[in-house]
């Protein structure tokens, strides 16, 4: 594959499949959470604007990952979703977008990713790193609440990073949820030995050391009280103030950590809502998952304390995806390479400096 100066490279949903696999997400999340914490980065909070006479918005999320320079691969990018009310079994699903990739030093676009896979398996990895970081030691049954693709993506990268016993699914449509188990018995390397389709969120949670929620909805599904000690929560599916996955009772019960707390103190409806009813107080969170990362807090502190990770996602995950699945793009020939725009002269310099990311 050239690697001209005047040409793009296009990376499709099937190239990130190949070029991201969960340990490979895995690191590139981490990079990208370890510098949000130490603030290697500028990151505007994400914009959108509703279209007029439709049933969707339009986000855009710009950042610049790296900014310091303290972190190895430096990224110039753009991420753009379209968010539209679709039927529940629409291919395109509920986001389509991209992810422009510049190359930081000469502000010469390098590359266009596919953004809903790009998009769904660094959210996935996240979920499954901090699982790994804040879950329980030998953590048997987990739960997916929720049965799109988000769900499909956690199944897969929790079971990566915890030795399951037992995966139980639930969803509103009880053929989402038999499409999505079909899917993860057809998945190569997917071994857990029992996956249910459970009947009800409540039985669900019951008993389950780690609970994902990637759903879309709009109130609690997830009661505090029917938690277990010791269960470790990723919660998802919720991006807007105004939304919760999960109930006060259930943020107030655990230690709650946020991928990044701008972010977190003006989106996360789980959290503001039970600040706002007096459940827990403004200290409450604990701090991002890059702390616990970095060594500046500790994670969980026993067994049988209730972990939580508040997930929104932000703009520095997907640029060190995109930056991570571009240098291994260029190294192993994959893409599709095409004309664009006028030649320019100078060198392109993320590939080298994400030379120590292509393994």
């Amino acid at each position: 594959m050239s690697d001209d100066a005047e040409s793009l490279l296009v990376v499709s949903a099937a190239d990130l499949e190949a070029l991201l696999p969960v340990p490979v997400a895995i690191d590139a999340v981490e990079q990208a959470l370890r510098a949000a914490t130490r603030r290697d980065l500028v990151l505007p909070l994400r914009t959108s604007l509703d279209v007029p006479g439709r049933p969707g918005r339009l986000i855009l999320m710009p950042g610049v990952l790296g900014a310091t320079g303290t972190t190895p691969a430096r990224a110039l990018g753009l991420k753009l979703v379209a968010k539209y009310t679709r039927a529940a079994d629409d291919p395109l699903g509920t986001h389509v977008g991209a992810v422009l990739l510049l190359d930081a030093d000469a502000g010469r676009l390098l590359a266009i990713l596919e953004g809903g896979t790009l998009t769904a398996l660094r959210t996935a990895a996240a979920s499954a790193l901090a699982t790994r970081v804040l879950g329980a030691a030998g953590s048997g049954v987990a739960a997916i609440l929720g049965a799109g693709e988000e769900a499909y993506r956690h199944a897969v990268a929790i079971a990566a990073v915890r030795p399951l016993e037992e995966l139980r699914i639930w969803g509103r449509t009880a053929a989402r949820v038999e499409r999505l188990c079909a899917r993860l018995a057809a998945t190569p390397g997917f071994a857990v030995p029992r996956v249910r389709a459970m009947p009800d969120v409540r039985s669900a949670v019951d008993g389950a050391a780690i609970v994902c929620t990637t759903t879309s909805a709009r109130e609690p599904i997830v009661h505090g009280a029917w938690l277990t000690p010791g269960t470790h929560l990723n919660l998802v599916g919720s991006a807007v103030p105004t939304t919760a996955e999960v109930d006060d009772e259930c943020v107030a019960r655990a230690r709650v950590f946020v991928d990044y707390r701008p972010s977190a103190d003006a989106e996360a409806g789980e959290l503001l809502a039970a600040r706002a009813r007096g459940a827990i107080g403004a200290g409450h969170v604990v701090g991002e998952l890059g702390d616990v990362l970095l060594g500046r807090v500790a994670g969980r502190t026993h067994d049988d304390e209730i972990t939580l990770y508040k997930s929104l996602g932000f703009a520095a995950q997907d640029l060190a995806a995109a930056a991570w699945a571009y240098a291994r793009a260029v190294a192993g020939g994959r893409g599709t390479r095409v004309a664009f725009g006028a030649r320019h002269d100078a060198p392109t310099t993320l590939g080298a400096a994400t030379a120590n990311v292509t393994a």
